[in-house]
C-alpha cells in the first residue's frame, strides 16, 4: 500500500536497465529498488546506518536462525535478483544456500544505489536459496524460547505471502482418473491463483519465459521450483471494498443491524441485494448495477496498465443515501475488481498463457457473491481449496520440505494441496452478455481518464 516512492520508480524506469524487462517493463513503486532509493534521498542518517536491507519473510528467517540467507522468492520478486542466474543448480541432490550470482551491479550503480554492492551485497544479500531449504542449525536457542518451540527445529527459507498462498492452492484441484497415472507437467500452466486480501495477487506459472508489458515477471524459480511465474495484481481490492463502504452514510446503520444479526457487514450486503433482486425482478443478481460503473483504480493499476498515478472513477451516482444504494455500490465495486482481473487474465493469454481455471483464496475468497461474480465475469470455473487458509498451508510446507518430510515442494505441493468447492460460471448467456457489456464500460472508463488527464496537462501547460 505504500506508494510513497513513484518518483523514484519513475527515475529508475527512464534507465535502460535489462532488469526490468524480467519486471514486466517497469519497476512498480511497490518494490524495493525505488523504496531504497527514497530512503536514501529522504533519510540519510537511517540510510548511512542500516547494517542489512530485508523483506519481512527473509527477516523473520533470519530471526528464528541468524543465517543471513535470503529467498529466490523475495529477491527475484521485489529486488530484481535474476534467479534463472541458479538455473543449473536446481537439480543438485543437496539443497543449499548459494551465493548471489543474479544482482546486477550495473543496474544498482546506475540508480545510484550502487553502495548496496559493496562487501559481495552483504546489505541486500550475499547468499540465496530455493524456497524450502533449511536455513542454518534450525531455530536457534533464543528464537526457540521465543516461540516455545525446540532448539535446532528446521525452519525452510521464505515465501512472501501471496506467494505462500500460491503454494498452499496451486495443486488443489480434483485429478480425474485418467490424469492420476502419470503427472502432467503443462497442466498447472492452466491455472491462476487468486490471492485476494487487502490487495489481490494474481499468479501463473509457465515452462517457458514470458515477457508481458505491465506484468511483473517472469521470475524463474520465484514460487514453483523451475517454472517460471508471471504474477499480476490489483493494488487494492479488499481495501477498496472497506473503503466504499465505511465512507457511505448508511454504513453506520448497516453495522448495528450486522451486529444485531451476529453476521457480517458482507453478509448483510449479499441479502439485501437478493431482496432487491426479487423486489425489482431483476433477471439475474448482477443486473442490479446497469446504472453504476466503477474503475476500481482508487490506489493506481499494478496490472496491467502498470499506472501508479490511475485514479478510480464511479459512474452513476444519485442523491440515495440508503442501504439499498451502498449495496448497489458495493456490488458495482465488486464487478470492477473482477473486470480487473478478467482484463489482467486477457491481457496473459494473449501473450502466451493459457489460463482456463482460477484457485482463489484468502479473506474474500470466503465472500460467495464475490467468488460468484469473477466466475460469471471470467467464464470459468473457480476452485477453492479445502485449506481456506492457504497461506498459513504454504508456509506449513515450507517447513515439511525443511524438515525433509517431502524431498520436493513439488512433492509437497502435491501430497497436501486438496480442492474443496467448485464455483462454476452461471449458464445463462444473457449473464455473459451483460458483463461483456460492462466490462466494455469499464475498458473505456480508463481512456477517458487519460483523456481527461492530457486535457488538463495542456491547460496548465
Amino acid at each position: 500500500m505504500d506508494h510513497r516512492a513513484v518518483k523514484q520508480a519513475e527515475k529508475i524506469n527512464s534507465s535502460s536497465s535489462p532488469v526490468l524487462q524480467y519486471c514486466g517493463g517497469s519497476l512498480s513503486p511497490e518494490m524495493q529498488p525505488p523504496k531504497l532509493l527514497w530512503v536514501k534521498e529522504n533519510l540519510q542518517e537511517s540510510w548511512t546506518m542500516a547494517f542489512r536491507w530485508m523483506d519481512l519473510s527473509d527477516w523473520l528467517a533470519y530471526r528464528a536462525t541468524g543465517d543471513d540467507t535470503r529467498s529466490l522468492c523475495t529477491t527475484v520478486c521485489k529486488w530484481t535478483y535474476l534467479g534463472h542466474a541458479h538455473m543449473q543448480q536446481i537439480d543438485e541432490k543437496d539443497s543449499r544456500n548459494m551465493e548471489a550470482c543474479g544482482w546486477d551491479d550495473e543496474f544498482w550503480e546506475e540508480i545510484g544505489l550502487g553502495d548496496l554492492i559493496d562487501g559481495h551485497h552483504a546489505k541486500i544479500g550475499r547468499s540465496v536459496a530455493f524456497p524450502g531449504h533449511p536455513l542454518g542449525s534450525g531455530l536457534t536457542p533464543y528464537a526457540a524460547k521465543e516461540l516455545g518451540l525446540r532448539v535446532g527445529t528446521p525452519v525452510g527459507t521464505s515465501l512472501i505471502d501471496a506467494h505462500a498462498g500460491g503454494v498452499g492452492v496451486m495443486e488443489s484441484v480434483a485429478v480425474p482418473d485418467s490424469e492420476s497415472k502419470g503427472y502432467d507437467k503443462e497442466a498447472i500452466c492452466h491455472r491462476l491463483v487468486l490471492v485476494c486480501g487487502t490487495s489481490t495477487c494474481h499468479m501463473a506459472v509457465s515452462r517457458s519465459k514470458l515477457f508481458i508489458p505491465g506484468v511483473w515477471g517472469p521470475f524463474w524459480s520465484a514460487m514453483v521450483p523451475e517454472y517460471w511465474l508471471t504474477e499480476g495484481g490489483q493494488s487494492a481490492t479488499g481495501a477498496l471494498l472497506d473503503y466504499i463502504i465505511e465512507n457511505h452514510v448508511a454504513s453506520p446503520r448497516l453495522a448495528n443491524r450486522a451486529a444485531s444479526q451476529n453476521i457480517s457487514v458482507f453478509e448483510l450486503l449479499n441479502k439485501i441485494l437478493k431482496s432487491m433482486m426479487q423486489d425489482l425482478k431483476s433477471p439475474f443478481l448482477a443486473a442490479l448495477t446497469e446504472d453504476i460503473h466503477v474503475l476500481p483504480d482508487f490506489h493506481g493499476n499494478r496490472s496491467p496498465i502498470a499506472d501508479p498515478k490511475a485514479k478510480g472513477v464511479v459512474c452513476g451516482l444519485t442523491l440515495d443515501t440508503s442501504e439499498k444504494q451502498l449495496a448497489l455500490l458495493y456490488l458495482a465495486t465488486v464487478q470492477s475488481i473482477a473486470y480487473g482481473t478478467r482484463h489482467i487474465v486477457d491481457h496473459c493469454n494473449a501473450h502466451g498463457h493459457q489460463i482456463d481455471t482460477l484457485l482463489a483464496c484468502g479473506g474474500l475468497a470466503k465472500n460467495p457473491l464475490y467468488v460468484q461474480e469473477h466466475a460469471d465475469i471470467l467464464g470459468c470455473p473457480i476452485v477453492l481449496p479445502r485449506e481456506s487458509e492457504s497461506v498459513l498451508l504454504g508456509a506449513a510446507i515450507l517447513g515439511a520440505v525443511a524438515s525433509k518430510k517431502y524431498s520436493s515442494l513439488s512433492d509437497a505441493m502435491k501430497a497436501l494441496n486438496a480442492a474443496g468447492q467448485v464455483i462454476h460460471p452461471a449458464e445463462d448467456p444473457k449473464v455473459k452478455k451483460y458483463h461483456d457489456a460492462k466490462y466494455r464500460i469499464f475498458r473505456e472508463l480508463y481512456e477517458q481518464q487519460l483523456s481527461y488527464r492530457s486535457i488538463m496537462a495542456q491547460a496548465l501547460a
